[in-house]
């Protein structure tokens, strides 16, 4: 059983994440925490209950983090996944409630009762690693592996022209945590760009093919030439909340001239974590950009070790097609399986063949 620790800003694609994680039957969800970043640490909190009490998983403890970054001013975005975070899906309000220890102990305690066996993954700003961290500096060392979504380093920016949105919510907790990577001992994170998670889209036949494997009646195909915001009536309410969710994320993207698509930049990180072979990487020194006018929160990674030895290895190449495959078998199994049961669904599958 593959010990797993999830660190999200939820969020479409973090919601994306967090099914499929629920749905891998390898994969033992200790925790989650709660990040402040695409919507307020609230927000992110109620909408992580919210899914994993749809899902019949309330025995997995949510943590609250910090509802601020370390040292700037919180941003939010509200106009990419809706004023709730999850587009045009209305979740049932959870009836339990989050952990009364917080996000930053949390990753503490999660590290200390499985020493080399836990693998944490970032898919938002890393403020509550970053505190934790601090609080117990010898923490990395006692990871078996982490996964961090961030970052752009031969692309553009998504927030800035130079900044990707997880970093520049907290440069400074993204420079502490890859600092912190960068002693003995401790496993070099990958790192998973914009680079490359840009290049896992999914689109409209894709969620057809999702609810076709929840066996989700009727069959919906969002259009670019439909009304905004038509809502979704399909009869497996795990896919219709996720319908709705991604719906809002496509048309965001169509709205941005980027195609009617939306980019699974958490759900990729997720599955790294699980399977790290699924990618190739390169080793690199990597350090964040903190005090630059107009490069604060950049990326930069030194694949040459002119600054010192690797701390992070960056993810460069992956088999979408596969990726993409793994993610609607698993995710519409486990959507089939909550719908029969009313309990966690297991899926007998998951997995992709490794990245050669």
């Amino acid at each position: 059983m593959i010990r797993m620790f999830l660190d999200c800003d939820t969020g479409i694609d973090d919601s994306v994440a967090l099914l499929y994680l629920l749905a891998r039957r390898d994969a033992d969800v200790v925790g989650i925490a709660s990040t402040a970043g695409n919507v307020p640490v609230d927000v992110v909190t109620a909408n992580n209950l919210a899914w994993l009490e749809l899902c019949g998983r309330t025995d997995v403890p949510v943590h609250v983090g910090s509802p601020v970054p370390l040292v700037a001013e919180l941003m939010t975005t509200e106009d990419t996944h809706g004023p709730l975070g999850v587009g045009y899906a209305e979740l049932p309000v959870a009836t339990a409630g989050p952990s009364t220890t917080d996000a930053a102990d949390a990753w503490i305690e999660a590290a200390a009762t499985h020493p080399g066996e836990l693998i944490g993954v970032v898919t938002g700003p890393l403020t509550s690693l970053a505190t934790a961290i601090r609080r117990d500096p010898a923490l990395p060392g006692r990871l078996a592996r982490l996964v961090i979504m961030g970052g752009a380093f031969h692309v553009h920016g998504n927030t800035t022209p130079t900044s990707e949105w997880n970093i520049a919510v907290d440069p400074e907790a993204a420079a502490e945590v890859f600092a912190a990577c960068g002693s003995e001992g401790v496993g070099a994170p990958i790192v998973c760009p914009l680079d490359l998670t840009e290049s896992v889209a999914l689109t409209p036949d894709h969620l057809v093919r999702l609810a076709a494997a929840a066996g989700s009646e009727p069959v919906e195909c969002p259009d670019p030439t439909d009304e905004p915001g038509l809502r979704s009536v399909a009869d497996n309410e795990v896919i219709r909340h996720l319908v709705d969710a991604l719906r809002f994320y496509l048309e965001f993207h169509h709205a941005h001239d980027e195609g009617y698509l939306a980019h699974l930049h958490d759900p990729f990180a997720v599955m790294v974590a699980l399977a790290p072979d699924i990618v190739e990487t390169v080793p690199a020194r990597v350090d964040v950009e903190l005090v630059g006018r107009l490069t604060r929160g950049m990326t930069v990674a030194d694949e040459r070790s002119m600054t010192g030895e690797p701390n992070a290895r960056i993810a460069t190449s992956t088999d979408v097609e596969a990726v993409l495959d793994d993610l609607i078998e698993t995710i519409g199994g486990f959507a089939k399986s909550v719908a029969q049961s009313g309990n966690p669904g297991i899926v007998t599958g998951g997995g992709i063949d490794p990245v050669h």
